[in-house]
Order: structure tokens, then C-alpha cells, then sequence
């Protein structure tokens, strides 16, 4: 009888925990009877291109469970402070086009005038619950209170890593559109934005800005969800086009076809920000590894790569900075220019630079 109280007390936790609006909420009404005449959406759920099963063979969620609690890396968080720079965001030259990098997959960019958020993570975890995977030593180093008026927030998809609800309430009053993928917008309608501000798309389909800004929501090889129910709302890449330069934004992807697809539909691209950490054999279909980052980045016909989605959590069981480690030998081999600046380093869109290796800086590797 003891038992099946505490059972029943933590199952009524957990549903109650699960009710705080840091979950977000799934598609529904007039959203949901959309998403359903998606082509991409069969059996109830969003579909990648490929088959792509949650892990991979002969592996099991028993053991990569066990793993991740028993068998992470010593060095899986640095052994020192991320360093940093600080640029402020609210006196940059109109003129300049920049991009500022927060860590993982967060950052912004200022191109032909106009302000671009992509995925931004500012409140120090990645996880519904603040104790759970906190931000590396030294990568909190911006606040919304750091950033302007932002033109377009890009979201990729609904992950708590992609989607912070602490910092999506904040920038609330600073946001003037969000584009995204179809039905990730319920989260942010539920989250008191002004609908009209959501702009949701399906893969390959154009949302056209004006002035010769476009975004074209395009295939990521991936999924969804924040709460038990997955792949409820789309998850997607981006190909960002501007009257002077054209980004490929890639979310999060395991390495598959659609890279050579997408460049050779819309590349070239002058840069793609792509995915190189977080991996992991037993969910490679999922998440790719950095060496599959760099082909993906020659399939796409980017004249550089900037990799992301590393240096600020620890989501996987390699050393924190295996994934440039081995993205920057694999670019080596491949003739891929990298682009790898410091947490909030400006990165002129225009000129070339010279980026140190400062991941191998003493006391932030193995030694």
C-alpha cells in the first residue's frame, strides 16, 4: 500500500510539474487542421525524408541512460572559464555586417541593416528545470538587457536547448517577427505573443520580407518536442537570403541527403552555421558528427562553415571540445575555411579573419 501511495504522489508530481508553461503546449485548432495538410506530416506526427529511428542499431535507451549518467567523459565541462568577449549590440555601425556567437547554436547577426536572433538560450540552462544541464563557466556573458529592437527571431525548433522560455519572455517587447517552422508558433502564442507576429513555414517553402530579404524554411534531419509527445511541431534549417549575402542556417541535423539537396537548390551560401557537437554514435541518425558537419558544409557550397552547438552545455559524453578538435582537423583535410571566434566576438560577414584555436588555451583542455 506504501508503495502504490508514493507511486501515485510521484506520478501527480510529475503531471503537475509537466503543466508549467515552460512545456509550451501542442498544436491545436486552426494550427493543428494546417499542420495537417503538410506532406511532411503522416501518422499523426512530422516525418524526416529518411528513415530515421530514435537510436541507432544495437543500441538501447537502457544503455545509453546508463552511460550518460555512469560514463560521460571526465572532461565533458571545461576546466576553466569559457573566455569571452563583450560587444555591444546597442551602438554597432548600421553599416556593419557582423555576427555576434553566444555559445551552441545561439546568435545574432546584423546584415544590410536589419537585426537577426537565432536561437537564443540566456538563462543559464538547458532544461525545463534551471538545475538541470547548466551553461558552462564563463558563456553567460549577455542578457536580453545587452540586445536592440531584434527585426526577425529565427527559431529552429522546439528543443530547450533551441527554445528558451526565460529568454523568449524577456525579449518579448524587443521582438517585431518570429519565423519558424510549422507549429512551433503554439508555443509562443501560448507564451502571450501577438499572433500576427508568427510566421510559420513547412520545408522549401519562402516567407518574403521585403527589400530582398527572404527565408526559406528547409529540411533538417531531426525531431521535436518538449513534452512526452514528439515531432507535434516541425523542425527545420534555414536558408537566409539578403540583398548582399546568403546564410545557411542549419539548426540541429544528423547528416543525410537533404545538405546536397538544399546546395543544390539554393547554395551557394557565404557561410553555414552548422552543428558539430553533442554527438554520439548511438543517436548519429540525429545529430551528426563533425566530420559529417564539414561534408555536409561542401555539399551545401559554403565558402565557409562555422561550427555550433558546442561550448556551452553538455548534452553527450565527449570532452567539451572534441567536436572542434575534430571538425577543425576534418576541415583541414577538406579545404573547408573555418569560422570559430570567441563567445561574443564580432565576426565581420565581409572580411576575412584570423581566428585563434583558443579551445586549446591551458587549463580548458585535458591535460
Amino acid at each position: 500500500m506504501i508503495f502504490f501511495v508514493i507511486l501515485a504522489l510521484l506520478i501527480i508530481g510529475v503531471v503537475l510539474f509537466m503543466r508549467q508553461p515552460q512545456f509550451g503546449r501542442q498544436p491545436s485548432g486552426v494550427r493543428l487542421e494546417r499542420i495537417k495538410q503538410s506532406p511532411n506530416y503522416r501518422d499523426e506526427k512530422f516525418q524526416n525524408e529518411s528513415f530515421t529511428p530514435d537510436l541507432a542499431e544495437g543500441s538501447s535507451y537502457l544503455n545509453v541512460i546508463i552511460k550518460f549518467f555512469f560514463g560521460k567523459s571526465k572532461y565533458n565541462i571545461p576546466g576553466a572559464p569559457i573566455p569571452s568577449q563583450k560587444t555591444d549590440l546597442l551602438h554597432l555601425n548600421p553599416d556593419e555586417n557582423v555576427l555576434v556567437w553566444f555559445g551552441h547554436s545561439s546568435y545574432f547577426m546584423q546584415i544590410d541593416g536589419k537585426k537577426f536572433l537565432v536561437d537564443p538560450v540566456f538563462s543559464g540552462s538547458a532544461s525545463p528545470a534551471s538545475f538541470i544541464t547548466p551553461s558552462f563557466k564563463g558563456t553567460d556573458v549577455y542578457t536580453v538587457a545587452d540586445f536592440p529592437d531584434i527585426d526577425y527571431l529565427l527559431l529552429s525548433h522546439d528543443h530547450y536547448d533551441h527554445l528558451d522560455y526565460e529568454t523568449i519572455l524577456k525579449l518579448k517587447p524587443k521582438v517585431k517577427m518570429i519565423v519558424t517552422g510549422l507549429g512551433t508558433g503554439e508555443h509562443f502564442e501560448y507564451w502571450g505573443y501577438d499572433p500576427s507576429l508568427i510566421v510559420e513555414k513547412d520545408w522549401n517553402e519562402t516567407v518574403d520580407l521585403g527589400n530582398g530579404f527572404k527565408v526559406t524554411a528547409t529540411p533538417a534531419r531531426h525531431f521535436s518536442g518538449r513534452q512526452f509527445s514528439r515531432n507535434k511541431a516541425l523542425w527545420v534549417s534555414m536558408v537566409l537570403q539578403t540583398p548582399s549575402l546568403k546564410i545557411f542556417i542549419g539548426g540541429d541535423s544528423g547528416y543525410d541527403s537533404h545538405f546536397k539537396k538544399i546546395g543544390e537548390r539554393y547554395g551557394p551560401f557565404d557561410l553555414a552555421l552548422l552543428e558539430c557537437g553533442q554527438y554520439n554514435e548511438a543517436w548519429k541518425y540525429i545529430h551528426m558528427m563533425p566530420e559529417e558537419t564539414v561534408t555536409a558544409a561542401k555539399e551545401l557550397k559554403a565558402k565557409k562553415l562555422m561550427p555550433v552547438h558546442w561550448a556551452k552545455f553538455s548534452l553527450a559524453l565527449h570532452d567539451w571540445n572534441e567536436p572542434i578538435q575534430r571538425a577543425s582537423a576534418e576541415a583541414k583535410k577538406q579545404g573547408v575555411p573555418l569560422v570559430t571566434p570567441l563567445i561574443g566576438q564580432k565576426v565581420n560577414l565581409i572580411a576575412e579573419q584570423i581566428f585563434p584555436e583558443w579551445w586549446k588555451e591551458k587549463g580548458l583542455q585535458p591535460e
